[in-house]
């Protein structure tokens, strides 16, 4: 029997396909919003449904209910700058997730939010000598 002529457990339940799609999207910034930084709980369309969005991969990120709620259908960089939290590292990340270049977008992500960098790789703690959370983030204050 070769791989193609299997019949795998996703083909015959669509929804487990997309429940796996959704919870990989999730997986992609350490279950953070895009938008806040908060813990995400939806999927949110950047390019919105109403307005001929798709629910593909570039489309779709990570976002609290109160992003996803607040922006409702809005255009996401109007929305976006607008808001108390704005960051342009951000900003740059969903432009990159737009593109679907998702490394760029982590990166930036991980960039705009350190902490979650430090507990994504424990190897830039045990290379960085310093063992003071203050002292390890003190180039991201701000003046």
């Amino acid at each position: 029997m070769h791989n193609r002529d299997a019949v795998f457990l996703e083909d015959l339940c669509p929804k487990l396909r997309v429940r796996r799609w959704r919870q990989s999207l999730h997986s992609y910034t350490g279950k953070s919003c895009i938008y806040c930084g908060k813990q995400s709980e939806s999927i949110d369309h950047i390019l919105p449904r109403a307005k001929g969005g798709l629910s593909i991969t570039e489309n779709c990120v990570p976002a609290c209910l109160s992003c996803n709620g607040h922006k409702s259908d809005a255009d996401v960089f109007d929305w976006y700058r607008r808001q108390r939290f704005y960051d342009p590292r951000r900003a740059m990340a969903i432009r990159a997730w737009m593109d679907n270049d998702l490394r760029l977008a982590l990166r930036l992500l991980q960039w705009a939010q350190p902490e979650l960098n430090q507990l994504a790789d424990p190897s830039l703690e045990a290379d960085s000598g310093l063992n003071n959370a203050d002292e390890r983030d003190w180039g991201f204050r701000a003046a």
